[in-house]
């Protein structure tokens, strides 16, 4: 869960909570364009931290070496993120992307042999062109 200031996510892994948000349906609401937009949008109530976690699922999701079932598992909780319409409203005050971070933790621990340095260096990438080098430098 994301903590009261938005920076962390809480990425243990608990798959009854991750199944009840059936972010399978959500697949169809990915795009690259959709999550850089919404990226761009939410950063302040999101947290860096969150945004940073969605941006390595997006580069394990572009890589053709990753097997199609993890890519699908990836994709679908970026269309979860994207998604205006989700289990927890984003715009409701302090618990809004917690839903976001259970889905996007959920994916990152499918996901997380194909996260490599080299996943974490492109996000961070994407993250300074996007905000700057100030936060990269607030990075966990």
């Amino acid at each position: 869960m994301a903590s009261n200031d938005n920076t962390t996510i809480d990425m243990e892994f608990d798959g009854e909570k991750y199944k009840k948000y059936n972010v399978g349906k959500y697949a169809d609401d990915y795009s690259e364009e959709g999550l850089f937009g919404k990226i761009k949008g939410c950063v302040k109530k999101a947290g860096l931290n969150l945004i940073y976690k969605a941006l390595q699922l997006f580069y394990v999701a572009k890589n053709p070496k990753v097997p199609m079932k993890i890519r699908a598992a990836v994709v679908a909780p970026l269309g979860y993120f994207i998604s205006p319409i989700d289990l927890i409203p984003d715009i409701t005050p302090v618990i809004g992307f917690s839903d976001d971070a259970a889905v996007i933790a959920g994916a990152i621990a499918i996901a997380h042999m194909f996260i490599t340095d080299e996943v974490k260096q492109r996000a961070k990438e994407q993250l300074r062109k996007i905000f700057g080098d100030s936060a990269v430098a607030e990075l966990n």
